[in-house]
């Protein structure tokens, strides 16, 4: 057994609130179809470690943002004894769905056969997913074996590749995900929010597959999918998913049989935890509280 392996068969313990310097690094992870190094940024923190591992899938409407995103909570996930990986996702204008979604299967081998590097401990590997990367998170969760998702090989790790298991993940946190792209599309339409609803079209091409990789849909198709326990955080003056959508989705998850902790935080729009504050603090906290109850399990 070589020393990686080693570090990864270690028992991992944590301790949400325990409190690690943290160093920050980029590497790069693969060049897309469009040209663009996709890179990740590694928050490790210091100690002895191994580090139980997390990879973050940024948001954006799936059109905009990058691996910077959601910094705030990244550095306070590695800061409290975690290894957080953040990586970029295919931009809608390079690529339609899947291909975000081949990027975040992608990362979760890469990252499996990586983590060592940083002193990562991938045995119960997780994702947290913001908005757009929350259903992304979602699609990575319950189809992990979906050849379509899988079909970028990682470089130089054709073990992992060889393992049908290789894209599986033990747990996912959410910060506002859309759990049913129809519904959060129709909501556009009646808001008149051209943006969201040229993000989707842009997206979702052709215009089918906002059905075919809708997590809602998935459910009420009667799928057998993946059903990891799932942290959901919703904003309750959220216009953009509606609480309600959630609150459907989480109600499905469970009747599937897949345990859903649903948290609604009052006052908090789309992208609270964005904003300095009581209600971001508080969805830190919940985070990790989530993670810690996954590592025991």
């Amino acid at each position: 057994m070589d020393g990686a392996t080693q570090v990864q068969r270690q028992a991992s313990t944590y301790n949400p609130d325990a409190r690690f310097d943290v160093v920050v690094s980029d590497v790069e992870l693969r060049r897309n179809a469009a040209g663009r190094m996709l890179m990740a940024r590694i928050y490790q923190p210091q100690g002895k470690g191994p580090f139980p591992a997390v990879l973050d899938l940024h948001g954006g409407a799936w059109t905009r943002k990058d691996r910077l995103a959601e910094e705030p909570m990244d550095r306070a996930l590695a800061s409290s004894g975690l290894l957080v990986v953040a990586v970029d996702l295919t931009l809608a204008s390079e690529a339609p769905y899947p291909a975000c979604v081949q990027d975040a299967n992608h990362a979760a081998r890469w990252l499996k056969a990586n983590a060592a590097r940083w002193n990562g401990d991938v045995s119960k590997l997780g994702v947290y997913g913001s908005s757009s990367g929350g259903h992304v998170a979602e699609l990575l969760a319950m189809r992990p074996h979906d050849p379509r998702y899988s079909a970028i090989p990682v470089a130089d790790a054709p073990e992992v590749d060889a393992l049908q298991g290789d894209a599986t993940v033990s747990w996912v946190a959410m910060r506002s995900p859309p759990s049913n792209t129809i519904a959060r599309y129709e909501n556009a339409e009646r808001r008149t929010n051209e943006t969201m609803i040229q993000s989707n079209k842009t997206f979702f091409s052709p215009w089918e597959s906002i059905h075919e990789g809708n997590p809602q849909e998935i459910l009420d198709r009667g799928e057998k999918v993946a059903l990891v326990p799932y942290l959901i955080m919703q904003g309750a003056l959220d216009d953009n998913v509606l609480p309600a959508m959630q609150e459907k989705f989480a109600d499905a998850y469970r009747a599937a049989g897949g345990l859903c902790d649903y948290r609604l935080f009052e006052d908090s729009t789309h992208e609270w935890v964005a904003v300095p504050g009581p209600q971001t603090d508080k969805a830190q906290a919940t985070v990790k509280a989530f993670i810690a109850r996954q590592l025991k399990a």
